[in-house]
């Protein structure tokens, strides 16, 4: 059994799901929604990239470094994201929040907030 346990989480509107090659479509367009690989600050793959990030991410979750999840709106099923578990060290029962971006057109909203709430809440009270 993993440290970290496939688990969606959900509040005021927003689902966290974990991250699956059945996102790719979704986490391309959100990454097009403001060209976020052009940032700087952050790690967004171009558009056509975004199964090879996903592979990545879903291999290093096998290995149990990571924790992935696509970040939803939990009305429409419109993929809004990703944020991620970065350093998961079972060994010492730890988890870090971050390695996160959003499509442009929900950034400085609640649905950063609300994901943090989420991840902070599921290490704290279940983990």
């Amino acid at each position: 059994m993993a440290f970290v346990e496939p688990v969606t989480l959900r509040q005021s509107g927003v689902r966290l799901e974990p991250l699956a090659l059945a996102h790719e479509a979704g986490l391309a367009a959100a990454a097009a929604d403001g060209e976020l690989w052009r940032l700087r600050v952050t790690s967004v793959p171009e558009p056509q990239d975004t199964r090879a990030y996903i592979e990545t991410e879903l291999r290093m979750r096998d290995e149990g470094n990571r924790f992935a999840f696509a970040v939803i709106d939990d009305a429409t099923g419109r993929v809004l994201g990703t944020t991620t578990s970065p350093d998961t060290l079972p060994a010492v029962k730890r988890v870090e929040i971050g390695y996160t971006w959003y499509r442009q057109s929900v950034q400085r909203t609640h649905v950063n907030t609300t994901a943090k709430l989420l991840m902070m809440g599921h290490a704290f009270d279940t983990l």
